[in-house]
């Protein structure tokens, strides 16, 4: 079932010198759990319309795999 709730939030803008603006959106807490989403997580907009964004995961790669001993000889 697909919930319906809003969450607001506001864009904020970090302006330094030398670079371009940066914009920021933070997730608030009851919709990143609800999500479950992680610290550290990445994550990518998909941009649906001009009203519209879609937040999506990318997808993790795989764990290294465990570095086999040698055995002496």
């Amino acid at each position: 079932m697909l919930r319906t709730d809003q969450y607001p939030m506001k864009v904020q803008v970090i302006r330094s010198r030398k670079q371009s603006p940066r914009f920021y959106v933070n997730i608030p807490l009851p919709l990143a759990a609800a999500l479950e989403l992680e610290a550290g997580e990445a994550v990518r907009w998909q941009l649906i319309s001009r009203r519209e964004l879609r937040l999506l995961r990318v997808p993790a790669p795989p764990a290294p795999r465990p570095a086999r001993k040698r055995p002496r000889q």
